[in-house]
């Protein structure tokens, strides 16, 4: 009994020590049960008649560094109820070890949170190390079951609402957060209306759901808890905005051209454009003849879409005919033209020392091994050929200085994407360099209805930065004399919900953080991430 008091604060409660069996590697502990009764656990009948002994073997927490197997001398009882359906029974240790199991509870919980932390092969690694070894299957089938054993989390009464993706593209759900407390509440397995529903009659008392635009959500929303208040996230407002201005300039591609060429007129008569490279004519090379084939066949199919829809004929109709996808046909209808597919031209690491080559070719110097040189001596860290590439163009058209610096800027303005130039027309004048507004006014010049649709744009912006006292009808009152007329007709069917929030202060920027976790989450289990894993390691860290 020394050796057991001794030992007892090291061991689980309740067991008697008989013997400690130590080895190099490992400590073997020989204990018993005191000798008490046993309940029955199909009848309930306390049974003091021993049937038999069997010994049971259990992993337990590490002492100094080595592993410690108990070694536990179990009885069997007879049950002394005749009525009873069994006639012996196993006593029971549920404050060691659960039924059946080959640890004790103690060293199963510290396990599972070593598994909740790392996934299965690292927390493999790591427990290895601690002298608790267990195969990462066996850590991830403990991991699971704490999801399973986990108690609900309390209903938030500030819901944060957005999708995330299982597989890019294919696969997408839902993660719930309470933003009251930047907690994830839940995760469900995919986007539709009937999950996000069901899961809000589960969990009444939500108050407030902050979400993105997507119909889905608010038709879940008002089936699940019909008296909540549905705020639209200002974020993806502003990012919707953003593609609908985008759309607006990619229908106006021929006075986006003319803007450039006024804007290179314009720097031809002051200042020329420092870096930009003379434009080298040369015949089209491969892949240049395969872009303008590729152009040439998109045309065809766009002057024969176009035929058909003058014809009378419905999108779907013309999408069979075509062999072509309904939205894909809709949007060549929407543009006026077959879409270019233009990509910005690359920079070079010669661009910055354009300047210098043309200044020592009109001063006579041709040789394209002694520019190399001298740019070497510059900082050029380019090899020989860039430089003769150069030359070899600058041979085959030699221009008037002027006229080059001209088509040059114009090439330079026209390469912009349309995503650069909807940022330069969204932006603020004091943002944006002076080129980038002499272009940004051209533009606007040239096409009349964008600038209307750019002016109260700007409004809608300011609106939802809280930096005006406009109110949302009178910016979509005015947006329906403008080309955002069907973009302002989207948001007057979720208006409750962008002026709620403009009222309140919720968004769904904390449901963006925890969908980084998740990411994060999910990569670290290498494929290996189960729904029912995922969720419960969210939930855990969380």
């Amino acid at each position: 009994m020394g050796l057991s008091k001794r030992l007892l604060p090291l061991l689980p409660a309740g067991l008697l020590v008989q013997q400690v069996l130590p080895a190099s590697d490992h400590i073997i502990i020989a204990a018993t049960l005191p000798p008490e009764a046993a309940t029955c656990p199909a009848c309930g009948t306390s049974s003091r008649r021993v049937h038999s002994h069997y010994q049971r073997r259990l992993a337990d927490l590490p002492w100094q560094g080595r592993p410690v197997t108990l070694r536990l001398q179990a009885r069997r009882f007879r049950c002394l109820d005749p009525t009873c359906t069994r006639q012996t029974f196993a006593e029971r240790l549920p404050e060691v070890a659960a039924a059946g199991a080959r640890r004790t509870r103690r060293l199963g919980d510290l396990q599972r949170c070593v598994g909740l932390a790392l996934g299965d092969k690292a927390g493999a690694r790591l427990i290895e190390r601690l002298a608790m070894a267990t195969s990462p299957d066996t850590l991830l089938r403990i991991t699971r079951a704490e999801g399973r054993d986990a108690m609900p989390a309390a209903t938030p009464r500030v819901l944060g609402v957005d999708d995330w993706a299982w597989r890019r593209g294919h696969h997408y759900g839902t993660a719930l957060v309470d933003l009251e407390r930047n907690r994830a509440v839940d995760l469900l397995p995919d986007r539709q209306a009937e999950t996000l529903a069901a899961w809000l009659r589960q969990h009444p008392g939500v108050e407030i759901v902050a979400r993105d635009r997507a119909g889905a959500y608010a038709d879940g929303v008002r089936q699940g808890a019909p008296g909540a208040i549905q705020v639209a996230d200002r974020w993806h407002l502003l990012r919707n905005l953003g593609d609908a201005v985008r759309a607006l300039v990619e229908r106006h591609g021929n006075a986006t051209g003319r803007a450039a060429q006024r804007t290179a007129e314009t720097q031809a008569q002051g200042e020329p454009l420092p870096g930009v490279p003379p434009p080298l004519s040369h015949p089209p090379n491969a892949a240049q003849r395969a872009s303008q084939a590729s152009l040439h066949r998109r045309q065809a199919r766009y002057d024969e879409a176009a035929d058909l829809h003058g014809k009378g004929l419905s999108i779907s109709r013309i999408a069979s005919l075509l062999d072509a996808e309904r939205k894909t046909v809709r949007r060549w209808l929407s543009l006026g033209h077959a879409p270019s597919w233009r990509k910005p031209r690359r920079g070079s690491g010669l661009d910055v020392h354009v300047a210098y080559l043309e200044g020592r070719w009109n001063e006579g110097c041709r040789n394209a091994a002694q520019l190399w040189r001298e740019l070497i001596g510059r900082g050029f860290t380019g090899r020989p050929g860039l430089v003769r590439r150069w030359a070899t163009g600058r041979r085959r058209e030699q221009p008037d200085p002027s006229a080059t610096e001209q088509r040059a800027g114009a090439k330079a303005w026209a390469g912009l994407t349309i995503r650069r130039i909807g940022c330069m027309l969204m932006a603020d004048e004091t943002r944006l360099s002076a080129d980038e507004n002499l272009f940004v006014g051209h533009l606007l010049k040239e096409a009349p209805r964008l600038a209307e649709a750019i002016t109260v744009a700007k409004r809608l912006q300011r609106l939802l930065r809280h930096e005006t006292g406009d109110t949302l009808p009178a910016v979509l009152a005015a947006a329906d004399e403008t080309p955002l007329k069907n973009f302002a007709a989207g948001l007057r069917r979720d208006q409750d919900a962008i002026q709620a929030a403009l009222d309140l202060p919720w968004t769904t920027s904390p449901v963006e953080g925890q969908i980084s976790r998740i990411k994060m989450i999910k990569r670290t289990m290498y494929g290996r991430a189960g729904f029912d894993l995922l969720r419960t390691r969210v939930l855990h860290a969380a």
